[in-house]
């Protein structure tokens, strides 16, 4: 587990094979605070199909160290870019099967628009950015899973000038 702690908030990057509790999560967030007026909670999860076809399951990997350092640089920007009071990113790697948790993010904010900007802003960081693997394993066979124009679409948008931080204050 890696926790840090970021102008008096704390910002938890966890990568584990395990699955997660998304409520117990948010409530270590939320624990003691009268500060907060959002709590921001994101869970993906393992579809059962892949372009049509049934999944048996995903298998994630990863490169260690490099991933939790380069999550934990845009966990920084995040809270550079809104007023949050806590973060916490949750990926799972290893083998997934349909139904089960893959990831989660929650973002802590005393509003509700910094909040979900940082979650939206986060997902779309670990959808295209994050150095993560994807297998699909089919009754075809197993297959790596390409990046997708759409997932790139998306997390351009906050390639725009900085304003949320700024706006939400």
């Amino acid at each position: 587990m890696r926790a840090r702690y970021i102008e008096r908030m704390k910002a938890t990057v966890r990568l584990q094979r395990e699955p997660f509790d998304a409520a117990a999560e948010a409530a270590e967030l939320t624990r003691g605070r009268a500060d907060v007026g959002a709590v921001v909670t994101f869970t993906g999860v393992c579809r059962g199909s892949e372009q049509g076809e049934p999944i048996a399951a995903l298998t994630l990997e990863y490169y260690p160290g490099m991933a939790e350092a380069e999550i934990e640089r845009h966990v920084a920007e995040a809270v550079a870019r809104w007023p949050l009071l806590g973060v916490t990113v949750v990926h799972r790697h290893g083998r997934i099967v349909p139904g089960e948790d893959i990831v989660l993010v929650v973002t802590v904010s005393s509003h509700r628009d910094a909040a979900f900007a940082a979650a939206e802003f986060l997902m779309d960081y670990l959808k295209t950015r994050a150095p993560f693997w994807k297998q699909v394993e089919t009754t075809s066979g197993k297959t790596w899973v390409d990046a997708k124009a759409a997932d790139d679409s998306a997390a351009a948008r906050w390639k725009a000038p900085r304003r949320g931080r700024e706006a939400a204050e």
